[in-house]
């Protein structure tokens, strides 16, 4: 199996009073997460907490995984994640609203399958290219697709943060799944919106090609997000395969 090195670390950012975000990384049973609460004092942050809670009970059961047992983990995370986020709204009313999204990228062999549901993202830099896997479940995404909006709209759209999917929010969820294979120096980028929103893909890109560790690749875009405002949480997720 390829080496990999896991790194993560979230950031309050410059506006919010707490932050709802949270990362899990286990290189000991191949697979990292980044969650985004949703609720502010609906208690977004016990949300995110939930999700990565559950993710690690039903990926540190075994780390030796078939395919099919690996689609089988983090399509269970995601469902059992969500039972439990409702459950505790039904014992918590006054919590009711918060929910999370939530990436969930998991390895096997020389493969990954990837969750996704929300406008948190994951991108993967691979032969100096950034292609950013995911689409993102939200208003001004869907607006672009049916020919509403421009690309160039969506970021500063005052309906921008409007959400169709998350973790927690009704019974019935909907995921993605992506499914593909890893290649050597291949780098993965798990973020919140509290990235994507401040930086350019261009700014992404420049900062995972720049000759630095993944520790400094980090940092630098943690910063860079706060220097471009830092209006929401911020969280990064990197994966560097041998």
């Amino acid at each position: 199996m390829p080496e990999k090195i896991f790194i993560g670390k979230t950031d309050t950012g410059l506006r919010r009073p707490n932050n709802e975000d949270i990362f899990l990384v286990s290189p000991e049973f191949d697979f990292c997460l980044a969650a985004d609460g949703m609720g502010g004092a609906a208690a977004g942050e016990v949300a995110s907490e939930i999700f990565a809670r559950t993710a690690q009970d039903i990926f540190s059961i075994n780390p030796n995984r078939s395919e099919k047992d690996t689609l089988y983990r983090v399509q269970k995370a995601y469902v059992a994640a969500n039972e439990r986020i409702l459950e505790h709204v039904s014992a918590h009313p006054d919590h009711k609203g918060m929910g999370c999204t939530a990436e969930l990228l998991a390895f096997y062999e020389q493969n990954f399958f990837l969750g996704h549901i929300g406008d948190s993202r994951t991108y993967r830099l691979r032969d100096g290219m950034l292609e950013q896997l995911t689409e993102d479940h939200t208003l001004v995404q869907q607006q672009f697709q049916e020919g509403l909006i421009s690309q160039d709209e969506i970021r500063n759209h005052p309906m921008r943060h409007v959400i169709f999917r998350a973790v927690g929010i009704k019974e019935e969820m909907t995921i993605d799944l992506l499914k593909g294979k890893t290649r050597p120096d291949d780098l993965f980028l798990l973020c919140s919106d509290g990235l994507s929103d401040m930086l350019e893909d261009q700014q992404i890109h420049e900062i995972l090609c720049a000759d630095t560790d993944i520790e400094h690749k980090t940092e630098n875009l943690i910063e860079s997000a706060k220097a471009a405002g830092g209006l929401d949480n911020i969280t990064v997720v990197l994966v560097a395969i041998a």
